[in-house]
């Protein structure tokens, strides 16, 4: 298929992007990365009267160590995150997680930022941003606003994200010592959506967990937290028997959707499968 007519403009500035979403409101989409977007105009899901290219405005892109955290401009390729010795040394969980986004040819153009504010529950950026703790920075005509990652997802491709504003970075903190991450997703095919995909961030010492997080993608409209889940970790080592009451719960917490690849009931089990292959190497079992 073909998208339906729109007009184009270049923004030079950040206030000319905000001056053309004032000016043309919900009938306007942000051009970064477009590698979602031209997707959803070839199939007309999206017919916007014009797309605004952010890809020309300076300070958007880049990788910077802050101190605490990492700022990843929301114009930065997902090949320069997956690539950035910064990033795997700080933020390791994101750069396992890079590799299983899409293809390389997706990567090569594709932005952070992007794919955050796109939402998809089944990307596995949006997951590893709430597992780590992440906070959104965004702008519009009349200010900045920083919002904690846990409450930017709102649904199904939704974010606050308000009308006139953007996304320009996010802050992810870095893991500290007596810290570990985990990734695993499972998908039919390599570059494929996952069926049901794992971020987990959790304290590990001598192979007893201690706190942390267990965000899974594609469960839900949203990244789905697991927090009774989790909290059976703490001060737990690996067994057997910690496996399947990890399973158990999360049959009781999650309840993820149905659709042409998996069912619910799939989809928990597989959440198991999860927990399990990705827990037991970081405890060290």
């Amino acid at each position: 298929m073909k998208p339906a007519p729109y007009g184009y403009a270049r923004a030079a500035t950040l206030d000319d992007v905000f001056s053309l979403l004032a000016e043309h409101g919900e009938d306007a989409k942000i051009l970064a990365g477009g590698q979602s977007l031209m997707a959803t105009l070839n199939m007309r899901l999206s017919e916007p009267e014009v797309l605004i290219d952010i890809n020309r405005i300076d300070g958007l892109a880049g990788i910077q160590d802050t101190g605490d955290t990492i700022r990843i401009g929301a114009m930065t390729r997902h090949v320069d995150v997956e690539e950035s010795d910064v990033i795997a040394t700080h933020a390791p969980l994101i750069t396992a997680a890079m590799e299983h986004v899409a293809h390389p040819a997706i990567r090569n153009r594709g932005t952070f930022g992007g794919s955050i504010a796109f939402a998809d529950p089944a990307a596995e950026m949006p997951a590893c941003a709430v597992a780590l703790g992440a906070t959104m920075h965004i702008a519009g005509k009349g200010g900045t606003r920083d919002i904690p990652a846990t409450d930017f997802f709102k649904g199904l491709y939704e974010t606050a994200i308000g009308e006139g504003e953007i996304l320009t970075a996010v802050s992810v903190p870095k893991i500290t010592a007596g810290w570990k991450s985990g990734f695993m997703e499972l998908a039919r095919r390599h570059g494929d959506y996952a069926i049901i995909g794992l971020c987990a961030h959790l304290q590990v010492s001598d192979g007893k967990f201690g706190d942390g997080s267990l965000v899974f993608f594609n469960a839900g409209d949203r990244p789905v937290s697991a927090p009774l889940t989790a909290a059976l970790l703490n001060e737990q080592n690996w067994s057997d028997e910690l496996s399947e009451k990890l399973s158990a719960s999360l049959k009781d917490e999650l309840d993820p959707p149905d659709d042409l690849n998996a069912d619910g009931p799939m989809r928990k089990h597989l959440a198991g499968v999860l927990v399990k292959r990705t827990l037991a190497p970081m405890a060290g079992a």
